[in-house]
């Protein structure tokens, strides 16, 4: 039997060490999508190419299915621009991830507000 695939899925990238009680809300995650591509993203969002993120697809249409084939024509078409945007190879998802990740911000409070907060 050959040798089982052993392949990396995900990274977490932070400034605040893994004991911070408030760490999950400045971390990012770069998470491997399939096809050599990675994602890159912060609770419920997803960063695009442009550095703006974004909470997922969202068809011109507006929220109703596509009912016709050339309306399902065009929302294929949109999702696959908006993946093309939000998708990385490994090494341009972490550079990403680690550009982002000193300028989350939850509420107003900042990666630095916690950071000041943490005991020394």
């Amino acid at each position: 039997m050959a040798e089982p695939l052993v392949q990396p899925s995900a990274y977490l990238v932070s400034h605040l060490p893994e004991e911070h009680d408030e760490r999950c809300l400045f971390t990012i995650q770069v998470e491997y999508r399939g096809a050599g591509l990675w994602s890159v993203t912060n609770r419920s969002r997803l960063l695009g190419q442009d550095g703006t993120w974004s909470f997922g697809f969202e068809w011109s249409e507006g929220p109703h299915e596509p009912a016709t084939s050339d309306e399902m024509d065009r929302f294929d078409k949109e999702q696959q621009a908006w993946l093309a945007e939000h998708r990385f190879d490994e090494q341009t998802a972490l550079s990403l991830a680690k550009e982002a990740a000193g300028s989350l911000s939850y509420r107003g409070y900042t990666v630095a507000d916690a950071l000041a907060a943490t005991p020394a």
